[in-house]
């Protein structure tokens, strides 16, 4: 994998999950491994959201939008699900980036915009219900 910041920026605002160069420590490996092991069973506690118009199931990596499926990469799915099961919460950007992603993840605060925007495309008229806040971040809006 490339080393590069640029590129490294380029693959998580793509959507890429982590990002790793090389040569790389075995040891940096199996804590990048732990990390998302520890993230998944949080995942499995609370598995489903359901809103009007909108249902999320992580167990299935399943979202639908009045009964339509959409296709979210993972890390868009575990954004909005955050958001979602968290509703009328408000997360600071450092936040989200610390839940969805872990605090040692190299990743700006504007990814999140970028990736907040894509997600708002892709759910259509439901993704007017994530908010911006401005000055400090974002919020699922149950109507």
């Amino acid at each position: 994998a490339k080393g590069e910041e640029s590129d490294i920026i380029t693959a998580l605002e793509l959507g890429a999950d982590d990002y790793l160069t090389k040569p790389f420590s075995m040891n940096i490996l199996s804590s990048k491994i732990r990390a998302v092991l520890r993230r998944s069973v949080e995942l499995q506690e609370n598995s489903q959201v359901h809103h009007e118009g909108l249902f999320m199931d992580q167990g299935k990596h399943l979202c639908l939008v009045d009964d339509q499926e959409v296709e979210l990469t993972a890390t868009e799915f575990s954004l909005l699900f955050l958001l979602a099961s968290n509703a009328e919460q408000v997360f600071t950007r450092n936040q989200i980036i610390t839940k969805v992603k872990g605090s040692d993840y190299p990743v700006t605060d504007r990814s999140i915009d970028v990736q907040i925007a894509t997600i708002r495309k892709k759910l259509g008229n439901i993704g007017a219900r994530i908010k911006t806040i401005w000055g400090i971040g974002y919020t699922y809006k149950e109507r």
